[in-house]
């Protein structure tokens, strides 16, 4: 299927929105999670710095602009990339789909994006690019990330429905 300029552009919108939301969701999530399991409101935050800095600096639990906002920078941009591939599956570029969709689907679907995520993360991506939380994280906590990230879809998704069936 092609989709005409005018759709590109709303799907690149619409990523950018539904990925900043399930980034700064799920990155409060990181937040409160690794303050309850480490102590540090930032440690999970630093993680994804590892990309530029390597491992020593996921492990950093300080805040810091190097580790803790390239840390959030590299999480913001990986999350609009996975909204990229969710908002062509079951976004605003896809109207009729979205229409027909129930909630309970957008949330499946949400829920088996952020599942794939993790499956990237965390079993197909080098360990130098993964993005390190699991390093602050205990499991429980990175279902509750994970979930976090989710939600940001599902929200922007059904907020944005009903103009769909207009």
């Amino acid at each position: 299927m092609r989709m005409s300029s005018v759709n590109v552009k709303r799907w690149i919108a619409d990523s950018v929105v539904s990925g900043s939301a399930a980034a700064m969701l799920s990155a409060a999530a990181l937040s409160l999670r690794s303050k309850a399991d480490e102590n540090s409101w930032v440690g999970a935050l630093n993680g994804p710095s590892q990309w530029l800095w390597g491992e020593r600096a996921a492990r950093s639990r300080r805040a810091s602009l190097r580790h803790t906002a390239v840390g959030y920078a590299i999480h913001h941009g990986t999350a609009v990339f996975w909204a990229l591939i969710f908002e062509r599956i079951c976004g605003r570029t896809n109207r009729d789909r979205l229409a027909l969709l129930s909630a309970g689907r957008i949330v499946a679907e949400a829920a088996a994006m952020a599942a794939g995520a993790y499956i990237v993360d965390y079993g197909l991506t080098p360990r130098r690019l993964q993005p390190g939380f699991e390093k602050h994280l205990r499991a429980r906590s990175m279902w509750i990330v994970y979930g976090a990230f989710a939600a940001g879809f599902v929200i922007t998704n059904l907020v944005r429905r009903p103009q769909a069936q207009k």
